[in-house]
């Protein structure tokens, strides 16, 4: 008995690996599966033990292939180094928290590095916006989102992502190597049987990407989308996802106090990544997702 429930464990879960993009969306709960992907390898020690005990190479075998289908997946990941270098931009996005009264300490120790710092769930002349335009010169709030800047914010404009109410904006940064046209979004939840208004708000998202001009775009926010959930091909391509190309690690960034999955973002087009990793957030349920860029 306990070989085989290894061995079909085993098969449905390299199955639900390998081939997650090809199971249907079951009315959104595969994409928030999707989600919790690399932690699904905490399976494959527990398949191998069961094997061990009932005593049985094929069924050991059989749980060494989901292991192998996770390592080809997330091995990089995990061995990845940052590839360093110049960098001409630091960022960072965080949610902040609506209710967090700890909020301006937060962007305090995350922003006192960075040139860029986009905030969701701000609150109007909340802690968190205080103490942002005690450290920024420039800064663009809209609604519960805003961009704060060491350099000139021109061009600014408040965006609807498709949830009829502005949570989303669009600012031209003029730093000294350059212009970089920034989006702060804010994009609807994703819960399980419930991804329709995200996968709208993300579709939005696209048509926007798609119709700037702009040679440099960096898109900061909390996008309620994980790096595995099927709903990122919407986005990237055609940008490029910081923490993918230069991060240490899987990034984790919700929940803060043990973060399993990263609805947080730092994508671009236009420029590199040098650098890219994760900060606490005093207070948040988040923690603040940072990058350096060169341009």
């Amino acid at each position: 008995m306990l070989k085989r429930l290894v061995i079909v464990v085993s098969a449905v879960l390299a199955v639900s690996l390998a081939g997650h993009q090809l199971i249907p969306a079951l009315g959104g709960f595969t994409p928030v599966m999707e989600s919790l992907l690399p932690w699904f390898g905490i399976i494959v020690p527990l398949l191998i033990v069961g094997a061990l005990v009932a005593r049985s190479t094929v069924a050991t075998v059989a749980a060494l292939v989901p292991g192998v289908v996770w390592a080809v997946m997330f091995g990089a990941t995990l061995m990845r180094t940052p590839p360093g270098g110049q960098s001409d931009l630091a960022v960072g996005t965080v949610n902040v928290g609506v209710t967090n009264n700890a909020s301006g300490e937060a962007v305090r120790r995350i922003a006192e590095d960075l040139d860029l710092l986009a905030a969701q769930e701000l609150t109007s002349g909340g802690p968190a916006a205080k103490q942002l335009n005690k450290m920024f010169k420039y800064h663009y709030p809209v609604s519960t989102v805003g961009l704060w800047s060491r350099y000139p914010i021109t061009e600014t404009k408040p965006l609807d992502v498709g949830m009829g109410w502005p949570r989303a904006l669009r600012a031209v940064v003029a730093t000294p190597k350059g212009k970089v046209t920034v989006y702060v979004m804010h994009l609807a939840s994703a819960r399980p049987g419930q991804t329709a208004s995200r996968d709208e708000s993300l579709a939005s998202a696209r048509k926007l990407i798609d119709a700037d001009p702009s040679k440099r775009i960096l898109l900061l926010g909390d996008l309620n989308t994980a790096t595995t959930d099927r709903g990122m091909r919407g986005l990237t391509p055609p940008l490029i996802d910081a923490q993918v190309t230069a991060g240490d690690g899987f990034g984790f960034t919700w929940p803060s106090e043990f973060p399993i999955t990263r609805p947080d973002h730092i994508l671009f087009k236009g420029m590199t990544a040098t650098k890219a990793g994760v900060a606490p957030a005093t207070g948040s349920d988040h923690r603040a997702a940072v990058a350096s860029l060169r341009l």
